[in-house]
């Protein structure tokens, strides 16, 4: 796993204005993968970031970049935490919550879709994707809107100019340690 997938693929955290961020890279062995996110971890723990492998299939694994304090505060929404129960997930902590979802996705064929919430979707557009999904969509972006379509075009434009900018720096040499915001 590189620094420039990290960048490329989870900018939007890096920078602080996003829970989370997944992407799926290759590895050749666990043990390489799990140095290599040890490694990161090192870089990104103290500024309030974490990474975590949540999925292994075929030789690639499905990667997970967040903020721990913004998602215990996005999953302390009453919406986001009833929508949780009703998959199943016991409501405990956010740590909790993570740990259920790698078991969902290591167990269950089915993508479950409130993964959305991990990512930092606002609660009435993932709620309107798992309850009706082709019904009600306004605006398809970085997740399909349900809700608030001028405000989520705002936010997948910010998206947008943060990865730019964040690719931008990264080619003119600033590493990572450089990029990730602290929190």
């Amino acid at each position: 796993m590189s620094e420039y997938l990290l960048i490329n693929h989870c900018s939007p955290t890096l920078a602080g204005i996003k829970t989370g961020n997944l992407f799926t890279c290759a590895y050749t062995t666990k043990e390489e993968l799990f140095d290599c996110i040890r490694q990161f971890n090192k870089i990104l723990v103290p500024k309030g970031l974490r990474l975590l492998p949540l999925r292994f299939h075929k030789r690639k694994v499905l990667i997970y970049l967040y903020r721990p304090d913004k998602l215990k505060s996005d999953l302390d929404n009453t919406m986001a935490a009833n929508l949780l129960k009703q998959c199943g997930y016991s409501v405990k902590n956010s740590d909790s919550c993570i740990v259920q979802l790698i078991n969902k996705l290591q167990h269950e064929e089915d993508f479950p879709h409130e993964i959305g919430l991990f990512l930092g979707y606002p609660p009435e557009d993932v709620n309107g994707f798992m309850n009706s999904s082709r019904n009600g969509c306004k605006y398809i972006g970085v997740w399909k809107v349900y809700g608030d379509v001028d405000k989520a075009k705002n936010i997948f434009a910010l998206y947008e100019k943060y990865t730019e900018l964040y690719s931008m720096r990264w080619s003119m040499g600033h590493r990572l340690e450089q990029l990730a915001v602290s929190f």
